[in-house]
Formats: C-alpha cells, structure tokens, sequence
C-alpha cells in the first residue's frame, strides 16, 4: 500500500512537470487555430468596423483566421456575456464598450456577469467623446443659455439620446446632475432618428458621438455647444469642453476596448496587447481610426484595469445620485 502510494504520488508529479512546459509551449506558440471576437453589437456600427478594422492586420501579424462574431442585443450585454463564459484559452475576445463594462453595470439591477472579475482586461482601443447638440433654430448659443433656461422651467426642455443606457442618455443624465438642470431624456431607438428629429426640430437638444454630429454641424443643420470629454474633440477643436463652458468636473467619452474571458494566461493578454499596439501604431490604421473619431493612448493591460476600475465608480455614482432607472 505505502509503495502503491508513492508510485502514484511520484507519476502525478511527473505529469504535473511534464504537463507546465506543454502548458508554457502552447502559450509561447499562440495562437495556433482562428481566434474569435465577438462585437456584441450590430454589423456597421462604430464597434464593428473597428473590430475589423484590426481583424485584417491581426491575421497578417498573428498568422491565424480572425473570425468576426456579431451578437447584439441589451445594450452590449448579450454578447459581454457570451466572452464573459468562454474557455479561456486565448481563442475568444470582445470588443467591449463603455456601455457593456461600466454603463449597464451601473444602471441594470441584475446582470449575467460581473464586469470586474469575468474578464481580462486587454486593452484600451480608443475613446469618442460626445457633444451637446441643439437644433439650429433653438435660442440656446452657449451651454449656459441652456442651463438658465432649463433651471427657470424645469423638466419641460427634452434632450434625445440614442437608447437608454448609452452614452449619449449617461451624457445627458451626467449634464443633469452635474449643471443642476433637471431636463426631460426622450430615447430613441439609435442615432439615427434622434439626430433626425432634432433637426427637424422635434426635440430641442440631444446628446451624440462626435463622429455622428460631425456632417451635421458642418452643414449648419444643428450647433454645437460643448463636447463632453475632458479634453477638446480632434475632430471638433473649435469646440469648448463641457467643463469649459463652466460644469465643472464633467468628463464624459465613450470608448471601445478588448478583453478576454477572466483567467486567460498573462502571456496571451500580453501578447495581444503588444500586437494591437504594434498595429494601431501604423498610419493607415491610426488614420482610420481617427476617421472613427478614436482617440488613443498606448495602455498595457494593467492601466487598463485601473482605468476600467474608475469608470465603474464613477457611473455607479452618476447612476445612484442622479437616481437613474433603466
């Protein structure tokens, strides 16, 4: 028995040595068949033409198919989801939003995974900063023409946004309760229709991406009074910042990212970190990334993390003040 014991002791040892290097060797080799990444969104939008935006030069530089997988629906949430339960072998990623990892999971009571511990965070792509719209025939000139007004008649001024949940709504519900200016949210189902009416003076205000706002500000369709990020917009620089024209500590952009499933190997995240770095680096790509209205910054994986812990707070914050309800 005591020698029984001791042979299955040592064999277990032996596999278990013998199996580290193997383990080590398939990381070092990675990828060895089509990686996947799923766009939980719908084929066309921001996030999908990115997504394969990067597809065609990470097929080139990883020498392996990069297959694009579309699941749309809740907001990013179905197709988080799906990742979030995927083995995490470095053959399933995500092309991850501010709606799918810090919005929903702020304002939805119950979701299927927990943002901060089903994923490895890969790394930041870009971020987009919106703007405060208002048709052009609106009164308002300035954010605080806007806010003198909604203060002296609260909640009978509307601004639309693309759909509960966006950012584009969180700018709004963020403009709210940082301005003191209790506005009514009108969702719309997409940018679309909300750009749509507003122009056509259905609604007086709204929230939009930069990239969406950008034809119809040039045209003199509708005016821009402030872009929401920290920072001025690369392709709306003429445009004061929110907290420029005076609501102080407002930074609103809404962004795109890549995760992994949680407990994907270091090695692997690493790697495809440094490979998208590699390939946003080069100047057909950062162009059309900034045709996307994309700002990026070089990130590793860890200030990633950090990033995505802030975020978390602060739109679980928004959320709670503002008493926001899906």
């Amino acid at each position: 028995m005591i020698r029984r014991t001791f042979l299955t002791a040592g064999l277990a040892g032996m596999l278990a040595l013998l199996a580290a290097p193997l383990g080590a060797h398939a990381q070092d080799n990675w990828p060895t068949k089509p990686v996947k990444i799923v766009v939980p969104f719908a084929p066309g939008g921001t996030s999908d033409i990115l997504a394969r935006t990067l597809a065609e030069k990470l097929q080139a530089s990883l020498k392996q198919t990069i297959v694009i997988e579309n699941k749309a629906g809740a907001g990013g949430v179905i197709g988080a989801d799906s990742v979030a339960k995927s083995a995490p072998d470095g053959y399933t990623f995500l092309l991850g939003t501010i709606a799918s990892h810090a919005i929903n999971p702020a304002l939805q009571p119950k979701m299927p995974y927990d943002a901060a511990k089903d994923f490895a965070p890969v790394m930041l792509l870009g971020s987009i900063s919106n703007v405060l719209l208002v048709g052009a025939n609106q009164p308002y000139k300035t954010v605080a023409d806007l806010i003198a007004a909604a203060k002296s008649k609260p909640g009978t001024i509307a601004f639309g946004s693309a759909g509960t949940g966006s950012s584009q709504h969180m700018s709004g519900e963020a403009f709210k309760l940082l301005a003191g200016a209790e506005l009514t949210h009108v969702p719309y189902r997409g940018s679309a229709p909300a750009i749509q009416d507003l122009i056509s003076g259905q609604i007086p205000v709204s929230f939009e991406t930069a990239t969406v706002a950008l034809p119809h500000i040039q045209s003199g369709k509708v005016r821009a009074l402030a872009v929401t990020s920290a920072t001025r917009s690369r392709v709306l620089p003429d445009v004061p910042t929110m907290q420029e024209a005076g609501v102080a500590g407002f930074d609103v952009a809404s962004w795109q990212a890549i995760y992994a499933p949680a407990g994907t190997p270091p090695a692997i995240v690493q790697k495809m970190n440094q490979t998208l770095a590699a390939i946003i680096a080069t100047p057909d790509i950062k162009t059309r990334m900034e045709g996307l209205g994309l700002e990026y910054q070089p990130n590793s994986p860890e200030q990633f993390a950090e990033f995505g812990r802030k975020e978390l707070a602060k739109w679980a914050k928004i959320v709670k003040d503002g008493n926001v309800k899906p």
